[in-house]
């Protein structure tokens, strides 16, 4: 059923857009009471209700004691006690009527959620442009670094939407994962991906029937060993029984990699949730620097300062479609560079693996 859309809509607050929630019967008599029950993840509505941050329908500040009446609207602006600051920050590549594109940086979430709301590319990027109608024309995981794509317009999501639904849209990625000799390259992986049922789950599964994941991968270049620096990290060329403990939902080769890097294209032709990761971890390529396969690694604790020093070493490269709304034809790339290949290609001449699609 389509929301109806409300008469008025409070302005955006230091780049966030307002939420707002209807009032239910039965789930408390007053409006603290309802926001308690129907919202228990924020644990400071009493304090937000006495600083005015929880308003009516027409803008009027709504006092705890009020009375939850029904059907009707509350607004409110999303905020956590405290986040940490992403070392790098977003960059502007493109901007028009239409379209606004990004460089996203490792570490940064698409949009708000969880324990994320400033450090949020859609926050900051409202509060620098002060556009409030801003929408991500599609996503990138929180690891993942590169382009990143936001639609202005509201009249024209579903034209951009329409292009992924109907894959429409050419997409490169770069990875830096384990060197296997033994493998062909360039191929065309063919999987089958499923979330498990239930809460909790942050691994999609291999699974046999028809495959729904489909990715051409190729071979850019080898990059030589790990560094020092990266070698008890994640997916850092071990086998899958030194990975960090946690249950291994995907299936890998029961040849380990090998201690050898290589940097790796990546062309998916769908897009399932994981897709990238989970299909090269299923070749026995695990990313480096994956905190999710082929092993889960556990959250580090709520006030532990978190370590920006080892992202996952994926790229949204390039982006590419015809555009729905104006007919030309668009092209974003990105600027960045993995961590692992700058560090190849700062090294003096000679010093790294010989690059090429061959086998040695």
């Amino acid at each position: 059923m389509t929301r109806p859309t409300p008469a008025w809509v409070p302005p955006m607050r230091d780049g966030v857009s307002a939420s707002r929630v209807a009032m239910a019967t039965g789930l408390g008599d007053t409006v603290l009471q309802f926001l308690n029950t129907r919202l228990p993840s924020v644990n400071n509505w009493a304090a937000r209700l006495a600083r005015g941050d929880v308003l009516d329908a027409q803008g009027q500040p709504v006092s705890a004691g009020a009375r939850c009446v029904p059907g009707h609207w509350l607004w409110y602006w999303r905020s956590v006690p405290h986040e940490h600051p992403v070392p790098e920050d977003i960059a502007v590549l493109h901007q028009d009527a239409h379209l606004v594109v990004v460089d996203k940086p490792h570490f940064l979430n698409v949009a708000p959620g969880g324990g994320h709301v400033q450090q949020t590319v859609l926050v900051k990027l409202k509060r620098l442009l002060g556009i409030e109608t801003l929408t991500p024309m599609h996503r990138l995981d929180r690891e993942t670094a590169g382009v990143l794509l936001f639609i202005v317009q509201p009249a024209t999501r579903h034209a951009y939407h329409a292009l992924l639904r109907e894959r429409q849209v050419h997409k490169l990625y770069e990875a830096v994962a384990p060197w296997r000799a033994d493998l062909p390259l360039p191929l065309e992986a063919a999987h089958r991906l499923e979330e498990p049922e239930g809460a909790g789950f942050m691994q999609m599964q291999l699974c046999p029937g028809a495959p729904n994941a489909h990715t051409r991968i190729s071979l850019l270049r080898r990059l030589g060993p790990l560094p020092a620096a990266w070698a008890d990290g994640p997916c850092a060329g071990a086998s899958a029984a030194e990975q960090a403990p946690g249950p291994a939902l995907l299936c890998v080769p029961e040849r380990p990699p090998g201690p050898e890097l290589a940097h790796y294209q990546l062309q998916p032709h769908t897009g399932r949730k994981h897709q990238l990761r989970a299909q090269l971890n299923a070749l026995g390529l695990p990313i480096v620097g994956d905190r999710i396969y082929p092993r889960l690694w556990p959250h580090p604790p709520a006030d532990a300062p978190p370590d920006f020093s080892r992202p996952l070493q994926l790229l949204a490269r390039e982006i590419g479609f015809t555009d729905p709304v104006t007919g030309q034809a668009r092209r974003f790339v990105s600027r960045r560079q993995l961590a692992l290949v700058a560090l190849v290609a700062s090294q003096p001449a000679g010093t790294t693996a010989p690059s090429g699609p061959g086998r040695p």
